[in-house]
């Protein structure tokens, strides 16, 4: 079966856009979907993300599969690249905004004139029974809450942006062993739907570095949602700005969250790299 497609990154997290408005559902499965982001033996990717038919009013409908086959319900990066692609494929029809159905609801990304894409996240979820987490009672937030993972103890701060995210402050992002506690902190058992993990080194109170391991799709060079949260997180512990910039191994985010909506906003680039067909 002939597969067309296009890969685009942001910040260097890679995904396969396909076109699949002419169905509701993927047209492959989540098993090709592993086939297809294998670095060695496919194209290439983070995951693979279907551009699908909208719903109740919104202009298009967002399906992503990780690399490893699970469907995440949402993607920061990969709806900078969605939008891209959508306006890639509408041509001279193309709008500025779009309203895009997820998993995690309705987000709506905007095409700048400079390249880059701003995008309205919505509002965190900050209580343990949200995103789901049992560091806290379900109807408590969970802030500075210790955990045990690696034989070490962490303070963590847990923030769903649709997705479960826990983030940690550390002295040094580049010492922090990913391979081994990224895996731990995933599937550690205070995280009833795994998560993803963000490790942040606060330069300044407006500028972070930060290394994830993302639920699904292991070390990546950059998590959209991860650096939504993580400035949630270093606001509520009191170590960032609302509005701050967050550096990434694949380069530079800039996050805000509104005092008066308590909405997050998330800036920055997505790249098509090339287009393709494959055999699966």
């Amino acid at each position: 079966m002939p597969i067309e497609f296009a890969k685009y990154h942001g910040l260097g997290n890679d995904f396969i856009l396909i076109d699949n408005r002419h169905s509701p559902e993927p047209v492959i499965t989540p098993e090709q979907a592993v086939e297809m982001c294998d670095r060695h033996f496919g194209i290439g990717a983070d995951g693979v993300i279907f551009a699908l038919p909208g719903q109740n009013g919104t202009d298009y409908t967002m399906r992503i599969f990780n690399s490893d086959g699970s469907e995440p319900e949402m993607c920061g990066n990969g709806i900078r690249c969605l939008a891209k692609f959508i306006a890639d494929l509408e041509g001279e029809k193309a709008k500025t905004q779009y309203r895009i159905h997820t998993l995690a609801g309705v987000i709506s990304p905007q095409l700048r004139s400079d390249g880059q894409v701003k995008v309205d996240m919505g509002v965190p979820r900050l209580l343990a029974a949200e995103i789901p987490t049992t560091l806290a009672a379900p109807d408590a937030k969970a802030i500075d809450m210790p955990i045990e993972v690696a034989g070490k103890s962490w303070s963590v701060t847990c923030v769903s942006m649709g997705n479960p995210h826990c983030i940690t402050f550390v002295d040094d992002v580049s010492a922090v062993a990913l391979e081994t506690v990224g895996p731990v902190f995933e599937h550690h058992p205070a995280f009833g739907q795994r998560t993803n993990t963000e490790f942040i080194q606060v330069i300044r109170s407006d500028y972070v570095k930060m290394r994830v391991w993302e639920r699904g799709a292991g070390a990546t060079l950059a998590c959209g949602t991860g650096a939504c949260a993580a400035v949630v997180a270093g606001v509520l512990v009191a170590k960032c700005d609302r509005t701050t910039a967050v550096e990434l191994p694949g380069g530079v985010l800039e996050i805000e969250w509104a005092e008066v909506s308590g909405r997050i906003y998330m800036t920055g680039p997505a790249q098509r790299v090339f287009t393709g067909c494959i055999s699966l």
